[in-house]
């Protein structure tokens, strides 16, 4: 049997920082996808990649400053199912981030309250 994975979501500077850190990302945009002084997209670039044509690397606070201004977060997983090192990560809103958290959370306390009855 497979080993579960979680996900976990993060608004924390220095845990995204952390988790980045430890797997060789750096912070990066999508190049094209800003205006003027607006960089557009950020992502975490990881090594060997496809990234390399199409991300360009800029510093941390920079990134974390466009982080913050669209109100995002970070989903992340420290661990595949296999147990390795994982480099999954989606960088949504955190509206997005927060209704799915109050879903997943309904759903376990729906499985308790079931678990309960059987």
């Amino acid at each position: 049997m497979a080993a579960k994975t979680e996900s976990k979501v993060t608004f924390d500077h220095d845990e995204i920082r952390r988790w980045a850190e430890e797997r060789n990302a750096k912070p990066a945009y999508v190049k094209g996808t800003g205006g003027g002084s607006d960089i557009g997209m950020i992502r975490l670039d990881f090594p060997g990649y496809s990234g390399e044509q199409s991300l360009e690397h800029i510093d941390w606070k920079e990134w974390f400053e466009k982080f913050d201004q669209n109100d995002l977060a970070l989903v992340y997983q420290e661990t595949t199912a296999g147990g390795q090192k994982s480099n999954f990560n989606k960088i949504v809103s955190r509206e997005t981030a927060e209704a799915s958290e109050k879903a997943a959370h309904s759903g376990r306390v729906g499985e308790k309250a079931q678990a309960k009855k059987g």
